[in-house]
């Protein structure tokens, strides 16, 4: 039977060596020095043990027609090897995350200010876009041919009729 280690999550009780994580490290999946940073650090992401096996990797032993059990066995292997590289490519990505997250708090930035600037470069993005430019000559355009017409057709109907 296969047996297969896989990387930990990140998790409450773990969270702390990933808070420690250099932002530098390398994280070059097929690098002898992933995870470690410059100075050459243990890879927090090895250090932590996970419960319950592969996930995703059947321990049923039939092999698909055509496949030796060699070839089966190098797949498994290969298959373990990229949920491993998913594994730590999430994890990096929320340590990136957060570490964007405390640069932006540092710099006064809430998600609020954020949204706003957003909405207001949409708008700007929205009122220079071809499509706006367009509508708003030709509704200018249309207001210059019935605005006449309006005011004709008010002073008609104001009016008093002559001769009924």
């Amino acid at each position: 039977m296969l047996e297969v280690h896989h990387r930990a999550k990140i998790s409450p009780k773990n969270s702390a060596q990933f808070d420690a994580m250099d932002v530098g490290q390398d994280i070059n999946l097929n690098s002898p020095n992933k995870g470690l940073g410059p100075a050459g650090g243990a890879d927090p992401l090895t250090d932590v043990p996970v419960e319950g096996g592969a996930v995703g990797v059947s321990s049923i032993n039939t092999l698909p027609p055509g496949l030796t059990e060699e070839e089966a066995e190098e797949i498994r292997s290969e298959l373990v090897k990229v949920e491993e590289e998913i594994s730590t490519l999430r994890q990096v990505l929320l340590a990136k995350e957060k570490h964007s997250a405390d640069l932006k708090r540092k710099l006064g930035l809430s998600p609020l200010n954020e949204l706003k600037q957003n909405l207001t470069k949409g708008w700007q993005d929205v009122q220079t876009s071809n499509a706006y430019v367009r509508t708003t000559e030709k509704l200018g355009e249309w207001n210059e041919k019935v605005l006449p017409l309006s005011l004709t057709l008010n002073v008609y109907l104001r009016t008093p009729a002559v001769g009924y």
